[in-house]
């Protein structure tokens, strides 16, 4: 069955910086595009960051733009989220989200359990 697996969250204080990574199984990996999802408290959840299943045209939510980075590396089934000067406001639960073609990520075919991103003042 498909599985994606996140790893790499954790606390860290304001400023610091954090790589989550998703690796996908049970998939034909380059099929899909990409994509990270947060959701904090009492909020709904938000697309943070896609990328296309070509690799082309990345998605930021303006809030990330020029702090957080999207790749992807088909041969190791595995996106990535660098995430740098963060701030308590992207405290969140991140959930990696794949979905067949396309240019980024609406629904998601399918999601992982999420990995915990705390950011300490």
């Amino acid at each position: 069955q498909v599985q994606l697996v996140e790893s790499g969250g954790g606390l860290v204080q304001a400023g610091g910086s954090l790589r989550l990574s998703c690796v996908a199984s049970g998939l034909t990996f380059r099929w899909y595009s990409m994509g990270w999802i947060r959701q904090a408290p009492g909020k709904e959840r938000e697309l943070v960051a896609s990328i296309s299943y070509t690799g082309d045209n990345p998605y930021y939510r303006d809030s990330v733009k020029g702090r957080f980075s999207i790749s992807r590396y088909n041969a190791k089934n595995t996106v990535y989220l660098q995430m740098n000067s963060l701030k308590t406001e992207d405290t969140a639960v991140y959930y990696c989200a794949a979905e067949k073609w396309g240019s980024t990520v609406r629904a998601g075919d399918y999601w992982g359990q999420g990995t915990q991103v705390t950011v300490s003042s």
